[in-house]
């Protein structure tokens, strides 16, 4: 990504967000626009694409004991269609063998969605929610080192 796709990307965002900010009654473009400005990093950000161009975008930033996962918007159109389920597990195959964490704003059918993939309630804030998905082995690494000693054999 590019600083190009910082205009796209929040007209995306908002898209995204507007009926869960609104319901919060703080759907403020320009408050928007000062949020993800200040953790927009091109370098950090992956473009989901399609047919259609860009659908999406997702972002993570790694910590000491955790990853943090944001910016992950996917647009409406594209939604319930298991494109967000199969772009997370892509991404968490990865992802070091870390628990992730992630903001959801209260009350967003998004909550349901990242419940599904695993991730469990930690805290609430004033209008999100943090919420996490533990660390997980990394069983494929494993079973190819299995296989391979059975192959052996």
């Amino acid at each position: 990504m590019a600083e190009a796709d910082f205009e796209p990307l929040l007209d995306l965002s908002i898209r995204v967000l507007r009926a869960d900010l609104e319901r919060l009654g703080r759907c403020d473009p320009e408050r928007r626009r000062r949020r993800m400005r200040e953790g927009f990093d091109p370098l950090m950000m992956r473009a989901i694409e399609g047919e259609g161009g860009l659908l999406g975008c997702i972002a993570t930033a790694e910590a000491a004991d955790h990853v943090e996962l944001y910016g992950f918007y996917i647009e409406p159109s594209a939604q319930g269609q298991g494109l967000g389920a199969a772009v997370f597990a892509a991404l968490r195959a990865e992802l070091p063998a870390l628990p992730i964490r992630i903001e959801v704003l209260k009350g967003s059918r998004a909550r349901r969605f990242w419940e599904r993939q695993g991730f469990r309630f930690v805290s609430s804030q004033d209008f999100d929610d943090l919420m996490e998905r533990s660390a997980e082995k990394r069983i494929a690494a494993s079973a190819d080192h299995l296989g391979a000693a059975k192959a052996g054999d």
